[in-house]
């Protein structure tokens, strides 16, 4: 008896051991796959023109998204009451800051882009703090400090200044940023009972076409010009960036806490700095490592305000 309960429960322990290691892959997966969208984004816009890009990229992956959605069975149209919502989240989530992220691109680095757009959760803890009336604790003040006086130190180590090009750059990949962070808030507020299924389907197909046809109009696009790797990253954009990158982390979000799973955005401009650095075959600079670790330490104390835990800590069991 005692044998077999043993045996039980090394079966059990194994069985734990076994979901964890999965939940850890996945989480790298998920980190190494928008690690990488920056370095597919400049590739794809080597050739393709910036609306144009976003636009192809959404339309190579809303037939699998539709699929998923038929998969398991939900409405890819939102409640008639949440319309407006819809519009919203098809502009500012989807729309203009895929555009912003891709012109921004034409100007700066995927390694710099990745660090730039790490601020988001930032802005996000700074919007929850105006419209939802959410604490920000001194901890956290601290942190922003650290972070966005590692960006200008970043941005100044880089040659970036005001008459630079990157420097129109960066401001579109921090608008990009505080677009998401808002919708993110947005969509806390008004749209929380809908399905992340349904939140992402029809509104990434219809910014696809739009994006697609007013890059037609204004960009017209040579597509016997686009060269065979950005057909391809604008696949594996679409494909496993897009479509992959969500489904896991659909995944993860039933298996790890928020808190945890919000450091996807410290890890990933990690992996972004490394692969960039390595398709350039530029060495990363020490002022730009140091700095890089000095801002996502930053945002990383943004996610654990130390007032918070101590109180929890000093609360008795």
């Amino acid at each position: 008896m005692a044998i077999a309960t043993a045996i039980g429960k090394a079966g059990q322990l194994r069985k734990q051991w076994l979901a964890r290691l999965a939940t850890t892959l996945l989480f790298l997966t998920v980190c190494l796959s928008w690690g990488t969208t920056w370095l597919g984004i400049q590739i794809a816009v080597e050739t393709v023109p910036p609306l144009t890009a976003s636009g192809l990229r959404f339309l190579i992956a809303f037939p699998l998204f539709v699929t998923f959605a038929l998969i398991r069975s939900e409405s890819i149209l939102f409640p008639r009451r949440h319309l407006g919502f819809f519009v919203f989240i098809t502009l500012c989530y989807f729309g203009l800051p895929y555009y912003l992220l891709n012109y921004g691109e034409t100007h700066v680095s995927s390694g710099l882009t990745a660090l730039v757009f790490s601020c988001m959760p930032v802005f996000i803890l700074i919007f929850s703090a105006l419209f939802l009336r959410e604490r920000i604790y001194w901890s956290q003040a601290a942190g922003i400090t650290i972070g966005f006086g590692s960006l200008l130190m970043i941005l100044r180590s880089q040659g970036l200044s005001l008459e630079h090009d990157g420097f129109a750059g960066v401001l579109a990949i921090l608008a990009a940023a505080l677009m998401h962070a808002l919708c993110y808030v947005v969509t806390k507020q008004k749209g929380a009972e809908i399905s992340v299924v349904t939140f992402n389907t029809l509104p990434i197909g219809l910014a696809g076409l739009m994006l697609f046809l007013v890059g037609l109009g204004i960009e017209q696009p040579e597509y016997a010009e686009i060269s065979a790797r950005s057909w391809w990253a604008l696949i594996y954009l679409g494909l496993f960036a897009s479509v992959g990158g969500f489904i896991v982390y659909f995944f993860l979000l039933k298996r790890l806490s928020p808190v945890i799973l919000s450091f996807v955005f410290i890890i990933f401009p990690v992996f972004a700095v490394i692969v960039g650095a390595w398709y350039e075959g530029l060495p990363v600079s020490g002022d730009l490592a140091f700095y890089s670790i000095l801002l996502l330490a930053g945002f990383a104390i943004t996610k654990l305000p130390v007032e918070k835990l101590l109180a929890r800590l000093a609360s008795p069991a």
